[in-house]
């Protein structure tokens, strides 16, 4: 039969695999008695998104129409002028007309005690206390009454009825209604039955279930949205058996609905539709008026989405009830089919009179992205402060779904292109990145704000939303803006899958909330008059103009209304929320101003802003430093690297290594027979940058290295370096990529004041090196991440041409979004933010030469500030085999401790040489180098070293792990320490959920201690408040009364601090 519902799974049939998820109207018999209200009934009813509807008993009965007499006889009081049959046919195939089925209640178990039926065949029934009605002997006469039911079902399914509910199947056998299933699908084979399980246990509820019914009710009306009842009744059902929800409680309650609001309705209609996988709507006279506010009938739209987008039965749904700590009700509930599995997450005022905070994260931990699909705002439009406030009895429903990854790459923007100027004007957009044809850089699952400043000539209201996509996706998702003040309006924005999006702004002229606001103005100083009453009808009649259907049939009914009014009932209708809500969905939006192009954003995984890094060589992980180390060897250290908290093992280059100019020990020019070389001279008989080192093993020991990695939850990085040794295999096979001197030969690296003379560059631009040179080096990294690479650290990525970069990671991200570029470019700051901008997904910093207090805050302000913050993400290394940094060759384990601190706290990525851990830190003599340097020599690291800070360094990695505040480089500020060898700054600070004060002395030497202020204004505190305090690195809780606290540090303990602290009561969550 045909549906208005849009979805496809409506009224299928029941052999099919898809489910029923219908959108049910309930009806009184009494309100189709007459045919010329038929057409009207359904065709509001479709415009409403309902798929059908369910008429109560119309069969001959006394007053009680349960109680039946005859059902081949109609009801008294059905003023249809035609039998029976005939009239029920005409009704059936006007809603059809609409798309609409016609379905039944059908009182199996009992009839009138002084009926047609009990009288006809009274050896069918047996007395009940009730002295009113009979129930049915089915034991001693079950096949008589299925051969009768058999006649009364095939002329009602003939006369285009399309489904029954049974409201006592508690009081079937379970074989006797399995029997009437099957009759009535030989005659209709997708004969819908719903049976009426509110109220029944879990086992009742199941063996019903298996009768062959298509929906069993759920009593999600009946629960006070916070005791656990709701869940321990909750169990598998059969398949293809879903739960039809009710808003209201039903049929008992009705009458209590009538006196609900648009918002209770709403938030009604939410629930239902989250738990259900199908909806029954009790509309009666008395309570139709509330459907058609727009808002009720927007959230009756998306209940529908919700319960057509998956069975909720799939999985128990989990429920975390409110308390006085957490008052907000959460359910998950996971759903779909297992192709798309999807976690629903339905957060729960259960409170009526009272809004009700709590942090999200505690909320919904390690869910992943969640969008909201209840029509609702943005769920970041909730957060105050930090803390996701919902209002009384405020119900929102969010879902997370993996999805694939877009990879198509937005087009070109004509920037030559005729702008046409609009009188609305956005400018100063941010975040933006300069110039524009680069990207934002933002993570899934986090939200981004986007501010803009949007004004216009005069003094009308403005109305402004922002759009945003996936560059695959036609549709985009909208999130009003709202003005924060001077001209400046926010709003926010999520995205969902790793990939490239974009982004635009839209604002236009708010004509009804102008004269609205001219309206509340005059009202407040009794000036109303007769002309602005007149304007108001003009406005809307003007805007009915540019409507059709179901919106201008409300706008002349509105009008229509308003000429039934006094002066002080228009006023009133016109400032309602309901009539604001219907103009400001019929808005034409005048003066529409949008950005002349889309804003890019690329979003990357969580990783790309937040891990724990750790280098190692694979060739001095073996027994002895008389041995070569293997990748086998590795796999042996994962536990060691795993319980030290660092989330990616990266690895130098693992291809062989060049034997032309190889470089002896300490960077010497004569290497001896023994000596491995530096492997960054890649290349030699054995192969190139898609071969493994002979000594280290072979791809299959590799192929397990990466299993075993993800295995430990770890991920491997490896070094993609362009630089080749004098005999690398490329050099004879394609001597056109590189560039030859005068006298044939290829000159030797160089990074001033660095020269390399065991590796040769390719030459970008050489005649013969376009495309194929650039085609090979992006056949390397796909080689790579064939055999499971995501995380690449680039070799001196500023030596090589920024076309090349810019082309590169976007071809490679066309088909591999996920992959992530680490630049390792110790250069001057415009190259390294041009690289970022190009596509680099992290990059090195100058945070290694970075030491007193000014240098480090201000270093760190600018990289956290924009436009920086926008593109530029800062991985803090504390070491490298290339970097001895001079304050750790001079400062012993507590300048270790510090710059470990340091990078761990002020960024979300910081990273690790082998043996920082064990404090080594022997350089060549006046060198920001090592003596004795892995790069030419295989080590053998004793992990026993006496003074090591391997535990110091799993407890702060661990200490990362469960604090967001510190995954990330963003929300850093500086405080007020009186003491300037000690740095003193918060993380968090930006929703204050997760609040991380830091202290490190800069002294490696010698005792510091200071006064400190504790920035108890932020959270709207006084000066002699009081915090409470979790010492993270030596797991003490304490109480800090008072802004100023007194800290003592001592390197010959532990040289910082690192505190989680939230306020004892009062000021802003």
């Amino acid at each position: 039969m045909g549906s208005g519902n849009p979805r496809g799974n409506v009224h299928t049939n029941p052999g099919d695999s898809t489910p029923w998820s219908p959108v049910i109207r309930y009806l009184p018999a009494s309100q189709v008695h007459r045919p010329d209200t038929w057409a009207e009934l359904f065709s509001r009813d479709a415009d409403s998104s309902f798929t059908d509807c369910l008429i109560s008993p119309i069969f001959a009965s006394g007053d009680d129409t349960f109680l039946v007499s005859s059902f081949e006889e109609g009801n008294a009081s059905l003023s249809w002028g035609s039998p029976f049959l005939t009239g029920l046919q005409k009704l059936c195939e006007t809603a059809g007309e609409y798309g609409m089925g016609v379905l039944l209640d059908l009182p199996l178990d009992r009839v009138a005690r002084d009926g047609l039926l009990a009288r006809r065949y009274p050896q069918w029934y047996l007395p009940t206390d009730d002295p009113r009605s009979l129930r049915l002997n089915i034991s001693s006469f079950h096949q008589e009454i299925c051969d009768y039911w058999r006649g009364i079902l095939q002329s009602l399914l003939d006369a285009g009825v399309r489904g029954f509910r049974c409201d006592a199947p508690q009081n079937l056998p379970p074989d006797f209604l399995r029997n009437i299933i099957r009759i009535s699908r030989a005659i209709l084979p997708s004969c819908r039955w719903i049976a009426w399980t509110a109220g029944l246990s879990g086992d009742a509820t199941y063996q019903i279930a298996t009768t062959g019914v298509d929906l069993v009710s759920s009593s999600v009306a009946w629960w006070n949205r916070h005791d656990p009842w709701f869940v321990e009744e909750w169990r598998a059902l059969p398949d293809a058996v879903g739960r039809l929800a009710c808003p209201v409680p039903f049929p008992a309650d009705i009458a209590s609905s009538t006196g609900a609001d648009a918002e209770r309705e709403i938030m009604n209609l939410r629930l239902a539709g989250a738990t259900g996988d199908g909806i029954l709507v009790p509309v009666f006279p008395e309570n139709e008026a509330i459907y058609q506010d727009i808002r009720v009938h927007d959230a009756l739209l998306f209940a529908g989405r919700m319960s057509g987008s998956g069975r909720t039965r799939l999985a128990t749904p989990h429920l975390h009830v409110s308390s006085a700590d957490n008052p907000i009700t959460v359910l998950v509930m996971r759903h779909g089919d297992e192709h798309a599995p999807r976690t629903r997450v339905i957060l729960i005022n259960p409170s009526p009179w009272h809004a009700a905070s709590a942090c999200p994260d505690a909320l919904m931990p390690d869910f992943g992205p969640l969008s909201p699909i209840d029509g609702g705002r943005s769920l970041f439009s909730l957060l105050h402060d930090g803390w996701l406030t919902l209002a009384a009895g405020e119900v929102r429903v969010v879902e997370t779904q993996e999805g694939g990854p877009p990879i198509k790459h937005p087009h070109a923007t004509n920037m030559h292109a005729v702008m046409k100027l609009g009188r609305i004007a956005v400018e100063n957009v941010t975040p933006v990145v300069d110039p524009p044809r680069f990207a934002v850089k933002a993570e899934t699952g986090t939200s981004i704000t986007v501010e803009a400043d949007i004004f216009m000539d005069g003094h009308d209201l403005l109305a402004a939303r922002l759009s945003w996509r996936a560059v695959d996706d036609p549709l985009w998702h909208h999130a009003p803006m709202e003005p924060i003040g001077n001209s400046r309006w926010r709003g926010f924005l999520s995205l969902d899958r790793v990939g490239p999006w974009e982004y635009t702004i839209e604002a236009w002229q708010d004509r009804y909330g102008s004269l609205a606001r001219a309206l509340e103005k005059k009202q407040a100083a009794g000036r109303i008059e007769t002309q602005d009453i007149a304007d108001a009808r003009a406005l809307i009649h003007a805007t009915m103009a540019g409507t059709d259907g179901l919106m201008k049939t409300r706008l002349a009914h509105l009008l229509d209304d308003l000429l039934h009014m006094s002066q002080a009932d228009m006023i009133g209708h016109l400032l309602s929320a309901p009539v604001r809500a219907l103009m400001e969905h019929v808005s034409s939006k005048p003066y529409l101003t949008r950005l002349a192009a889309p804003i890019a954003i690329f979003a990357e995984r969580p990783a790309a802003r937040y891990g724990s890094w750790y280098e190692l060589f694979p060739r001095s992980q073996g027994a002895s430093p008389d041995r070569h180390g293997t990748l086998r060897d590795v796999i042996g250290r994962l536990p060691y690297v795993r319980d030290m908290g660092f989330d990616v093992l990266y690895l130098p280059p693992i291809h062989p290594v060049g034997r032309i100019n190889r470089k002896g020990r300490n960077n010497s020019l004569q290497a001896q027979p023994d000596d491995p070389g530096s492997p960054y001279a890649i290349g030699s008989a054995e192969g190139g940058h898609d071969a493994i080192h002979p000594q280290l093993g072979t791809i299959e020991d590799f192929r397990d290295l990466v299993r075993i990695t993800h295995e430990y939850g770890m991920e491997l990085a490896m070094d993609f370096a362009i630089q080749c040794a004098p005999d690398h295999p490329w050099i004879t096979a394609h001597p056109q990529w590189f560039d030859h001197r005068a006298d044939g030969s290829i000159k030797h690296a160089e990074n001033p004041p660095k020269v390399y003379e065991d590796i040769v560059n390719v030459d970008f631009y050489a005649p013969g090196a376009i495309p194929d040179l650039w085609h090979a080096l992006r056949d390397v990294v796909l080689f790579w991440i064939a055999e499971g690479i995501r995380i690449f650290r680039v070799d001196n990525p500023h030596t090589k041409p920024l076309p090349f970069w810019e082309w590169l990671i976007a071809d490679i991200r066309a088909q591999h979004p996920d992959v992530i570029f680490l630049s390792e470019a110790f250069t001057h700051p415009k190259m390294m933010y041009r690289l970022a901008k190009a596509g680099f997904s992290q990059s090195y910093t100058y945070f290694t030469w970075r030491n007193t207090k000014q240098e480090l805050t201000s270093y760190m302000t600018e990289i956290t500030s924009r436009p920086v913050r926008d593109f530029f993400r800062p991985h803090l290394f504390v070491n490298t085999p290339d970097i001895n940094p001079f304050f750790l060759q001079n400062g012993g384990r507590a300048a270790h401790l510090i710059r470990m601190a340091l990078a761990a706290t002020l960024s979300g990525l910081w990273g690790m040489y082998q043996g920082f851990e064990l404090c080594e830190s022997t350089p060549l003599p006046g060198r920001e180098e090592y003596m004795d340097s892995e790069k030419y020599q295989i080590r053998k690291w004793d992990d026993d070293r006496p003074g090591n800070i391997i535990s110091e360094t799993g407890r702060i990695n661990a200490i990362r792990r469960r604090h967001r505040s510190l995954q990330t480089h963003l929300g850093l500020r500086f405080y007020n320490m009186f003491n300037d060898s000690i740095i003193y700054f918060a993380k968090g600070m930006t929703d204050m959920s997760d609040v991380v004060l830091v202290a490190i002395s800069l002294d490696p030497v010698n005792v510091q201690q200071s006064t400190f202020e504790i920035p108890l204004w932020e959270w709207g505190l006084p000066d002699s408040a009081s915090l409470r305090v979790h010492d993270l690195m030596r797991d003490r809780h304490e109480i800090w009364t008072g802004k100023i606290q007194h800290v003592r540090l001592d390197p010959g303990d532990l040289p910082f601090a690192i505190w989680h602290v939230r306020p004892v009561e009062g000021g802003r969550p």
